[in-house]
C-alpha cells in the first residue's frame, strides 16, 4: 500500500472516531437541554442557531487542536513570528487564563445543567434540611471552587505530585 494511501486511510478512520466522540458530546447536551436551557434563561431563544454553532465550532477547534497540538500553541506561533520571550511568555499567560476562564464557565455550567435535570439540588436541599439561602449556597461553592483552584495552581500542587 503506498504512503497516501495509508495517509487517506488513517484521515478516515481517524475522522470517523471523531465523528462519534463529538456525537457523543452532543448527545450529553440534547439529553440535559443546556443550550434551549440557557437560551430560555437569557431571553436569547432567537440566538438558538448562533449557541448551537458554536457549541460544534468549539467541538471541531478543539478536537482539531488536540490532533496538530503543535499549531494550536499560542507561544510555537509567536515563536515563528520572531517575537520576543516576554512577549511570549505574556500572551500564552493572557491566553491560558482568558481559556480556563471560559472552559471553567462551561463546565460549572454543564454540572449545574446536568444537576438541575436530576433534581439533585431539590433533593440535597430538602435531605440538609436548608430552607432559606439557596442562591448563597451555591456562591459559597462556585467561590470555594475558585479558592481551591487558585490554591492548586499557584502552589503548583500538581508539580509535586510524582
Amino acid at each position: 500500500m503506498t504512503d497516501w494511501l495509508k495517509l487517506i486511510l488513517l484521515g478516515v478512520i481517524g475522522g470517523s472516531f471523531g465523528l462519534l466522540a463529538a456525537a457523543g458530546v452532543f448527545t450529553v447536551f440534547v439529553a440535559v437541554g443546556m443550550i434551549p436551557r440557557f437560551a430560555g434563561k437569557t431571553h436569547t431563544a432567537k440566538y438558538i442557531r448562533l449557541y448551537e454553532d458554536m457549541v460544534i465550532s468549539g467541538t471541531i477547534i478543539g478536537g482539531t487542536g488536540s490532533v496538530f497540538i503543535r499549531y494550536f500553541q499560542l507561544g510555537t506561533f509567536l515563536a515563528d513570528m520572531g517575537c520576543p520571550q516576554e512577549l511570549m511568555e505574556a500572551g500564552g499567560n493572557i491566553f491560558t487564563g482568558v481559556f480556563g476562564l471560559f472552559a471553567g464557565i462551561f463546565i460549572g455550567c454543564l454540572a449545574i445543567t446536568i444537576a438541575e435535570m436530576l433534581d439533585s439540588i431539590p433533593i440535597f436541599m430538602r435531605r440538609i434540611r436548608l430552607k432559606y439561602g439557596l442562591k448563597q449556597f451555591i456562591y459559597a461553592m462556585a467561590v470555594g471552587k475558585l479558592v481551591g483552584s487558585l490554591l492548586y495552581f499557584i502552589w503548583e500542587v500538581h508539580a509535586m505530585v510524582e
